[in-house]
C-alpha cells in the first residue's frame, strides 16, 4: 500500500471523500498577481518611484524588466504550481506598441498582449486599476482629493480600466474581477474626515455608473500605510456600507490591511451571509501590511477552513498580493500559491459534517478533539498525490528548476 491509499484510507475513515477534495482543489482558479515578478514597476517606463505607502524591499538580481521576461517569468513559475489559474494585472502593465498612453486614456488594446497570453495558457485575467507611483497623486490623494484636476483625472483613469475589463471579460468568455484600491490617506490627524470621504464616494458613484457586461466591481479597504499612518480614507467600515448600499459592488478583504487581532477568515462567512461573492486577497502581513510570501500558517488556513465550511469555494475569489524582492521572485510566486493550496486541501479534507453537527449538539468535547487530530493527519501525502496528478513536482524538487532558470535566464539580466 502506497502512502496516499494509507493517508486517504484514514481521511475516508472519517467520512471525508478525497476524490471529491482533490476535484474541488483542481478546479479552483488562485489569481496571482503579476507584480511579484518586477516589484510592482510596471511598464510605463516613467521611473516614478513607488509609492501610496508601499514598499517592495530586497534586490536579488533577475528582475524582469520587459512584458516578455514577465511573461516567461510567469510560465515558469506556472510550471510549478498545480491546478487553475488566472494572472491579476495592473493597469501599469499595459504594454503600448507605439505611442504610450496616460492612463487616464488607456485602451483594450493596450492589454491585447496579456489576452493573448492569457487564452494561450487558458488563464482568466482579473484587473485593477493604479492609484500610485504617479505625478497626479497629490499630496497622496486621488478620488478624494479636494484639488477637482486631480479627482477628474484619477475616476477617468477608473472608468477607463473598467472598459477594459469589460473588454477583458469579452475576449476571455469569463467574468473579470476589478478592484478599485486607492492609497488616499493622511500622516498627521485630519480636522475633516468625512470630506474626503464624501468625495470618495462621490467618484466611485460616478466610476460605476456605466453598466459593463463580464465586470465583476469591488472596493478594497486598508488600516493604514507608510505615510498614511493616521488616517485612511477607504476605510473597511466606509467600503463596506458602500458595498452594502451598491448592488454588483464587492467588499475585497486583504488579510493584510486589517488590525493584526482582526481575523479575515472571521470576516468571510461574515460576508457571505449577505454577498453573493466575496473577493479575497490573501497576504502574510509581518506586524503592518508588509507583504511577505503566503505561508502555510494559522491564518491562510484558517482563511481557507471559513471559506471550505461554507461551501464558497465558488463564491470567494481568491487572489494572492505579495512583493517580495529579497528572494527569487519565481520561487517566491510558487512557495505563495503552493501555501495557499495546500491550505485549502487541508481544508477540503475535514470532515466538516461531522465538526458542524458536534456544535450543534453541543458536543463541544468531541468537537476540540478532532479539530486537533486533524492536525497531524498525513494530508502532505494526499497533496504530493495532487501534484503527480497535476504533473508537477510534489516536494521541494521544484527548486531545481527555478535554480537552473536562474543561472540561465535571470543572472544574464543586468
Amino acid at each position: 500500500m502506497t502512502r496516499y491509499e494509507s493517508a486517504k484510507q484514514r481521511y475516508e475513515a472519517l467520512g471525508v471523500d478525497v476524490d471529491a477534495a482533490l476535484n474541488a482543489l483542481g478546479n479552483k482558479a488562485i489569481s496571482i498577481h503579476c507584480w511579484q515578478g518586477d516589484d510592482v514597476i510596471g511598464f510605463e517606463g516613467s521611473g516614478q518611484a513607488l509609492s501610496g505607502g508601499i514598499q517592495t524591499t530586497g534586490n536579488y538580481p533577475g528582475r524582469a524588466r520587459t512584458p516578455e521576461e514577465l511573461m516567461a517569468d510567469f510560465d515558469m513559475a506556472a510550471s510549478l504550481i498545480p491546478g487553475k489559474k488566472r494572472i491579476n494585472l495592473h493597469a501599469s502593465y499595459a504594454v503600448f506598441h507605439g505611442k504610450k498612453a496616460d492612463r487616464d486614456a488607456l485602451l483594450p488594446e493596450h492589454f491585447s498582449a496579456w489576452v493573448d497570453y492569457a487564452k494561450k495558457h487558458e488563464y482568466g485575467i482579473d484587473f485593477n486599476p493604479t492609484f500610485f507611483s504617479h505625478p497626479m497623486v497629490v499630496d497622496g490623494l486621488t478620488l478624494s482629493s479636494p484639488i477637482e484636476s486631480v479627482r477628474r483625472f484619477w475616476i477617468r483613469h477608473a472608468v477607463a480600466c473598467r472598459r477594459i475589463a469589460s473588454s477583458l471579460a469579452e475576449q476571455l468568455g469569463e467574468p473579470v474581477l476589478h478592484n478599485i484600491w486607492i492609497p488616499d490617506g493622511y500622516k498627521h490627524t485630519p480636522a475633516d474626515r468625512l470630506g474626503p470621504r464624501l468625495r470618495l464616494k462621490n467618484s466611485l458613484d460616478e466610476i460605476f455608473a456605466e453598466n459593463l457586461p463580464g465586470v465583476l466591481d469591488s472596493v478594497e479597504s486598508k488600516v493604514f500605510g507608510i505615510g498614511v499612518e493616521s488616517y485612511t480614507v477607504g476605510s473597511n467600515e466606509f467600503y463596506m456600507a458602500y458595498a452594502a448600499r451598491h448592488p454588483g459592488v464587492y467588499n475585497l478583504l486583504d488579510n493584510g490591511h486589517y488590525h493584526p487581532t482582526e481575523s479575515v477568515g472571521d470576516k468571510i462567512p461574515a460576508l457571505l451571509a449577505f454577498f453573493d461573492k466575496v473577493p479575497l486577497h490573501v497576504t502574510h502581513p509581518v506586524r503592518w501590511d508588509s507583504d511577505h510570501v503566503v505561508l502555510l500558517d494559522d491564518e491562510t488556513r484558517d482563511i481557507a477552513r471559513e471559506i471550505v465550511r461554507c461551501h464558497a469555494l465558488d463564491r470567494v475569489l481568491i487572489g494572492l498580493d505579495y512583493f517580495d524582492a529579497s528572494i527569487n521572485r519565481i520561487a517566491a510566486w510558487v512557495i505563495g500559491t503552493r501555501n495557499m493550496q495546500k491550505a485549502l486541501l487541508a481544508a477540503l479534507l475535514e470532515p466538516h459534517d461531522n465538526l458542524r453537527r458536534w456544535q450543534e449538539e453541543g458536543n463541544f468535547t468531541e468537537m476540540l478533539l478532532w479539530q486537533e487530530e486533524l492536525k497531524s493527519l498525513p494530508f502532505g501525502d494526499i497533496w504530493e498525490h495532487f501534484c503527480a496528478i497535476q504533473g508537477v513536482p510534489a516536494d521541494a524538487s521544484w527548486y531545481e528548476a527555478v535554480r537552473t532558470y536562474q543561472e540561465n535566464v535571470l543572472s544574464k539580466r543586468r
